[in-house]
């Protein structure tokens, strides 16, 4: 048997949601293949009543949209937004991704939706699942001292995620729900209207960008990105999240905001 650390009950708490725990199971395993037995159904009555006098049976609840239908709504809604409140509105109303089932709540956006430079995630995790903000949790407050590094802070940038309701466990969005949120984070984009988008980590610099390269190859680069509007300057860099586990990448990462820093000034 593996020893358990000697650990209050709330360490040990802390330490299972950071890592993505946030439901409690049973101690027994569930075969969730095996068929459901249904309950026989109950004998109809002697005396038949008519059906005019029967109550009016619920309507069954529609079925999920198939992902190509729920991208398509999603492409549809997000067109008819005029304004970021408004998008934020129908992203509220907006039921085609499951993940919004099971997200907390909604992770719109933070900070100054008129600056110069949009900075896009992927996802939130737990802590912006929480509190309904981006880049709140350790990543949030890494990108925070990244930011303070070059004169900027939250009320002079504009922060996203390309998926904005947390994945259940912090797991990978899968390509569906990534391809059903685009529409919304590119209309989001468009409205904010930067001048300069940075792509924090691969999976935010291949879904906006269109590119293949893995990030370490594609970080500090300068891409053009078509806003909709016009053609704004796009670098993608290293996501916080992966510099806590490497922080000896954070040298390149300084590289990369001093490029932004330059291109804001000039």
């Amino acid at each position: 048997m593996v020893p358990v650390p000697d650990h209050s009950p709330r360490e040990l708490l802390d330490f299972y949601l950071e890592a993505g725990a946030d439901a409690f199971v049973g101690e027994e395993p569930v075969d969730r293949f095996a068929p459901v037995e249904q309950a026989p159904a109950p004998p109809r009555p002697a005396r038949q009543v008519p059906d005019s006098a029967m109550p009016s049976r619920a309507a069954p609840s529609a079925a999920p949209q198939a992902p190509d239908e729920a991208a398509m709504a999603a492409r549809e809604a997000a067109r008819t937004a005029s304004s970021l409140e408004e998008l934020r509105g129908i992203l509220e109303k907006f039921d085609g991704c499951a993940l919004k089932a099971t997200a907390s709540r909604l992770v719109f956006a933070d900070g100054n939706p008129k600056s110069k430079v949009m900075f896009i995630g992927e996802a939130p995790g737990r802590d912006e699942d929480l509190e309904g903000v981006p880049f709140v949790g350790r990543s949030g407050k890494l990108l925070d001292r990244m930011l303070a590094a070059i004169g900027l802070d939250r009320t002079s940038v504009y922060i996203a995620n390309i998926v904005p309701w947390r994945p259940p466990g912090n797991r990978t969005p899968t390509p569906q729900e990534t391809q059903i949120c685009l529409p919304f984070i590119l209309r989001q984009i468009e409205l904010a209207d930067p001048d300069i988008l940075v792509c924090l980590g691969g999976p935010s610099a291949q879904t906006l960008l269109g590119i293949k390269e893995g990030i370490t190859k594609t970080r500090g680069r300068w891409f053009a990105f078509n806003s909709g509007k016009r053609e704004i300057r796009a670098m993608p860099t290293f996501h916080p999240a992966f510099l806590l586990r490497s922080p000896l990448q954070k040298r390149f990462v300084w590289r990369d905001f001093l490029a932004i820093k330059k291109a804001l000034n000039g």
